[in-house]
């Protein structure tokens, strides 16, 4: 029987890891054992291609028009076939940016959000988009609809300022782009201080002879090389689009390579964006606009989210503007909130929403009196446990009577254990009896259940954290504890608690029960430190109120007449 069960440990375990490696596979992540392909990317040069047609090289097709569909994405060659003028890279910088527009399409290359630390915590920079051999993310922009000019032709950077000075709340670079079938295109990025929201503008003006109608694209490309998150815990990476028809929707890499990714096609508000872990752009077009959005994978290993916007026709000698916003920035949901309608969504709670929004908002105002986001989890999981006191207390006292009666059970079930419908006709005797609930101490634990999770994925998902401390060795709240103390404390807070419950009268529960501890302390060595914090208060709390209620309920029965 040893050997058995034994052998039955091992294929468990087994299962179990492999089970674990296949998610991680699923959701782009890297294999324990075997290469990951999406995580590999060719050294050739990425996608950069307008939307429209089937390109070839560096080139990819452009989003689909329901104008004339656009042509080939290659500028064609000039009478003299002069080779194409070399782009340049234009760094620019600002208070909360450091980066590179290319000169080739006007494409904003390289975004580093900027943030001064404590040298303790070390760089807490995060660099968004980037163009190199293994990764590549952009924000680019350009017209379909005839041969106009498009990401893939070399604009001209007009004179002025590249950064902000002490005096400056804004500064403006705007790129000029060659004609293309009677097109020229004047684009200019407004950068504003302290504003993780960049002005687009596009002016198109007609210097040709005939009248054009083109529709300006908008569009954010990214492979799908995964970020890093906390080892056990999976958070969203991946386009998402919101219109205020169908509102938020998440669209992951996956379901765009099954073909089967749903999202709003068209519409006249809202906006599209590429959402990472604590982290966001997205592309935000005039509200009332028309627009048409796309969801596709353009390369192998790249996938883009855009929106295309018509132009009404402009006459020669004529221009236009159309102007957009472009986000890119941490996901605070204040931020986020005052951007446009519906962007603080991208901090995606999942199907706790509703719970979590509220708990983050308590979160956040404990946090502005106490300054401190280490003790402000620890106050917030104090309130709770306070709420939820008389739930608690309900189960605590249900598990000590069930303790008590332990025994008693235990040996109604070696009594009748060949006649398993009397053991369970004495067992319910039995607790009618002794007015014991068998479910009386899950019902008040499972009803607090949503709120701990919710709880679980604000504490993961707010950027606030990230770079946080708490006291001592603790510097940053979004990172594993480096000395591991919390989750030992974790490991043994839940050793206690089990000792504290009823023992399961099945020998094989009671061992589970006894190693759940070790299993969960391995996944608690690599979890952030503020997520550990979080349940080791949690856990010491329930330890408290057990421990006053059992010991409440010892006095009452030793107070009574015999």
């Amino acid at each position: 029987m040893d050997i058995k069960r034994t052998v039955l440990w091992a294929i468990f375990f087994v299962s179990a890891i492999m089970l674990f490696d296949n998610w991680q596979r699923e959701h782009g992540r890297q294999s324990m054992f075997f290469p990951n392909p999406a995580a590999t990317h060719s050294a050739s040069a990425p996608a950069t291609s307008a939307p429209g047609a089937s390109g070839t090289g560096s080139e990819v097709a452009a989003p689909a028009s329901n104008t004339a569909p656009a042509t080939a994405a290659t500028a064609p060659g000039t009478p003299a076939q002069q080779p194409a003028p070399a782009a340049q890279l234009i760094h620019f910088s600002t208070d909360v940016y450091d980066g590179e527009i290319d000169t080739r399409g006007g494409t904003l290359e390289k975004l580093t959000l900027t943030r001064k630390s404590d040298p303790k915590q070390g760089d807490l920079n995060i660099t968004l988009f980037d163009r190199t051999a293994n990764h590549t993310y952009l924000a680019r922009t350009g017209l379909i609809g005839g041969d106009f000019p498009n990401h893939n032709d070399v604009f001209t950077a007009l004179p002025g300022p590249r950064s902000l000075t002490d005096d400056q709340k804004s500064f403006q670079i705007s790129l000029e782009s060659p004609v293309k079938g009677g097109v020229k295109v004047v684009k200019t990025y407004t950068f504003t201080r302290g504003s993780f929201v960049i002005g687009v503008d596009t002016k198109i003006e007609n210097v040709g002879t005939a009248p054009v109608t083109p529709s300006v694209y908008m569009e954010l490309v990214r492979d799908s090389t995964p970020v890093d998150t906390p080892r056990f815990s999976h958070t969203f990476l991946g386009p998402a689009v919101y219109t205020n028809e169908h509102h938020f929707q998440k669209i992951s890499f996956s379901d765009i390579d099954k073909n089967k990714a749903e999202y709003a096609t068209s519409g006249n508000s809202g906006w599209i964006a590429m959402v990472q872990h604590y982290f966001a752009s997205a592309w935000i077009p005039r509200e009332g606009a028309k627009r048409d959005i796309y969801v596709e994978k353009i390369d192998p290993t790249l996938y883009r989210v855009g929106i295309t916007e018509p132009v009404a026709t402009v006459a020669p000698g004529q221009s236009v503007d159309v102007s957009a916003r472009l986000f890119a920035g941490p996901e605070e949901e204040r931020i986020l909130e005052g951007v446009a309608p519906g962007l603080d969504l991208v901090k995606d709670y999942g199907w706790v929403t509703i719970i979590a929004k509220p708990l983050f908002w308590l979160l956040e105002k404990i946090y502005g009196f106490v300054g401190n986001w280490g003790w402000a989890i620890v106050l917030l999981t104090l309130l709770i446990k306070a709420v939820f006191f008389p739930l608690s207390a309900a189960s605590y006292k249900s598990m000590a009577r069930m303790k008590e009666i332990t025994p008693r059970m235990q040996a109604l079930r070696e009594r009748f254990k060949s006649d398993p419908q009397k053991m369970n006709a004495a067992l319910m005797e039995l607790y009618k009896t002794e007015k014991v609930n068998p479910f009386g101490g899950c019902l008040p634990i499972v009803i607090q259940i949503p709120v701990f999770i919710s709880l679980y994925w604000v504490l993961l998902s707010s950027v606030e954290m990230r770079g946080a401390p708490w006291v001592l060795w603790i510097h940053d709240l979004s990172q594993q504890d480096p000395y591991y103390i919390l989750p030992v404390l974790m490991a043994v807070s839940m050793f206690v608690q089990t000792k504290l419950n009823p023992t399961p009268p099945d020998p094989v529960q009671a061992k589970m029960m006894m190693f759940m501890p070790i299993a969960f302390s391995v996944m608690f060595f690599f979890f952030p430190s503020g997520l550990v914090l979080y349940y080791v208060v949690n856990n010491v709390l329930s330890i408290a109120q057990q421990y006053y209620i059992t010991r409440m309920m010892g006095t009452q029965k030793k107070s009574k007449p015999a």
